[in-house]
């Protein structure tokens, strides 16, 4: 939420409404754009994030507009998010339920909020 006001953008935490695929929504109060931010935190050894169907089809569905915002913790600490944006998730499978990424794979591809 803090990344997303430092942008200047006005997010909004709607991470309990199951199923629409991500975590906060933000809007731009100069554009009126909405931003659709999922939050992965990752601590200790947990390398292998995994994405619900949901997510990654909000991300295929809006790809200028989605962001993965991956928050590591160590040491019970939180370090800055990295934001993943379009990051090839690949296409569902029928019977598919979720992808799993590479952690490092993901944190190379991603930056500073944006």
């Amino acid at each position: 939420m803090a990344a997303e006001k430092a942008l200047g953008r006005i997010p909004r935490n709607v991470s309990d409404q199951r199923g629409i695929g991500y975590d906060i929504e933000s809007k731009d109060p100069k554009t009126g754009d909405l931003y659709f931010v999922e939050v992965k935190g990752r601590a200790g050894g947990d390398d292998r994030p995994t994405i619900p169907r949901t997510e990654v089809l909000c991300a295929l569905n809006e790809p200028e507009r989605f962001r993965l915002a991956i928050v590591v913790v160590q040491s019970d600490q939180a370090k800055l998010p990295v934001y993943v944006r379009r990051f090839d998730s690949g296409q569902p499978g029928f019977a598919q339920t979720s992808s799993t990424f590479s952690l490092a794979v993901l944190l190379a591809q991603g930056g500073p909020p944006c």
